[in-house]
């Protein structure tokens, strides 16, 4: 007996159907109890509303056109009402706006019409292995995205709660910010689990061969295909397809993509029938793609199915209090990697860390504590042995006092030193072995900035 068949058995009705439509919802009963599933019937918003305040489910499904309302008041009725409730929208074909403002109002999850037995298979599926509360002990959590910071904490509460459903997520950030953990925990902590994870770099596939790496290709569709093989969708169905730096997609590419999201199918290259595909799309890029949508790079239709939700992950500057844990965490990784004894921070380098601005994140403190390992001598690493950009030294949440325009590179760097130079001086009074605490560096080094700059105190 199967896990939906015990859960159908073991009390109630699992699912509320509403449509104003008897045959429908007679269709749907029967389609449900195939699936081991017993079933109520509402016809009206009010029938759905008073059932729902008589009896526990664990899925709804709503049309979205009522003789009393529409599926969107419902879905906001659950989602204030019975939080704990998935809903999924019936949308006619074609209407994808509808499912996508359902989605956005907290709507698990969407079917066309007319509704598949495979499509509702999977939705079923999809429902049935999401965690309740007490469920979630022996599951992974959320902590490999590490920091106690509000804007961490933020990010690891946002995650928990779209994990549990199947919209569209867009990942914003700069680029070494963490968007494909997130993506990897979206999917780690929701009922994908434990099917496949597919993340795709858009930008490293040649225009060419696009529209095969995603969508497979059959034999002899083009020179060189001895074999089918399938493309990226049928490697992640059942999964997850996160699709990184989205942004790099060309606009051909995009209407075909968009397509295979809005109707779930897709045919490859070569093929005359379309094929069923049950994933979840995942999506980041560090630009700006809204800029892209004004300036015509990137298809408006396409932004708004993929940004059904937003999760933006903070740039490490946001949150430098998280910089002691994190470079304790990477430095015991790399000492496991090399097999070497684990290094530590003095008070002066992370001094540095904390006011250094980071353009490349997470990703660039790794590779700074990589370089500083090997140049550091013995287990303690000093404010010296970062060789931090001076550039980006000072107060990373401001800017700097110039730009670099048509100016030579070196004098700009060297204007933006003695800016954060003289600040400091100032803020210590003239005192220069607190100036250079204060700004991670040691005494000796400051003196050595000071003469090569001409700044007299």
């Amino acid at each position: 007996m199967t896990q939906i068949e015990r859960r159908a058995r073991s009390g109630g009705p699992d699912v509320l159907i509403v449509d104003d439509e008897d045959d429908i919802r007679e269709l749907l009963e029967l389609s449900l109890l195939r699936l081991g599933l017993a079933s109520d019937g509402a016809g009206t918003l009010a029938d759905a509303r008073r059932l729902l305040g008589e009896k526990r489910y664990r899925l709804c499904l709503t049309d979205m056109r009522l003789p009393d309302g529409d599926g969107l008041e419902l879905v906001r009725y659950i989602s204030e009402n019975v939080r704990d409730l998935p809903v999924a929208v019936i949308t006619a074909f074609g209407s994808m706006d509808n499912a996508v403002t359902a989605l956005k109002a907290g709507a698990f999850d969407y079917l066309s019409k007319p509704v598949s037995i495979d499509q509702l298979r999977a939705l079923v599926k999809s429902v049935f292995t999401v965690p309740s509360k007490d469920e979630d002990g022996g599951r992974k959590d959320s902590s490999s995205l590490t920091g106690e910071s509000p804007a961490m904490v933020q990010v690891r509460s946002l995650i928990e709660k779209l994990a549990r459903s199947q919209a569209p997520v867009f990942i914003s950030g700069e680029s070494g910010s963490g968007k494909e953990r997130a993506a990897r925990m979206i999917h780690d902590l929701g009922p994908r689990a434990a099917a496949p994870f597919v993340a795709v770099n858009c930008g490293a596939i040649p225009e060419n061969l696009m529209e095969s790496e995603f969508f497979g290709a059959r034999k002899g569709a083009f020179t060189g295909a001895d074999s089918d093989r399938d493309g990226f969708f049928q490697a992640a169905h059942g999964g997850t397809l996160f699709l990184d730096e989205v942004g790099d997609l060309p606009l051909p590419m995009q209407v075909k993509l968009l397509r295979a999201i809005q109707e779930k199918k897709f045919r490859r290259l070569g093929d005359t029938v379309e094929t069923a595909v049950d994933v979840r799309i995942l999506s980041a890029t560090h630009q700006n793609l809204k800029a892209m949508v004004e300036a015509a790079r990137f298809r408006q239709d396409l932004f708004y199915r993929l940004n059904v939700i937003e999760l933006r992950m903070p740039a490490l500057r946001e949150r430098s209090e998280d910089i002691p844990q994190l470079a304790e965490i990477l430095l015991g990784r790399l000492a496991e990697a090399s097999g070497q004894p684990v290094a530590h921070l003095s008070q002066g380098a992370l001094a540095a860390l904390k006011g250094y601005a980071f353009p490349g994140n997470v990703r660039e403190l790794e590779n700074i504590l990589e370089r500083a390992l090997a140049l550091s001598s013995g287990n303690m690493i000093e404010a010296d042995d970062l060789l931090l950009d001076p550039a980006d030294m000072g107060d990373a949440n401001h800017a700097t006092p110039a730009t670099p325009g048509s100016a030579d590179l070196q004098d700009y760097l060297d204007q933006v030193e003695r800016h954060a130079i003289e600040e400091a001086l100032e803020k210590s009074g003239g005192n220069r072995t607190a100036a250079a605490r204060q700004l991670g560096v040691t005494f000796r080094s400051l003196r050595y900035r000071l003469e090569r700059l001409g700044i007299k105190e």
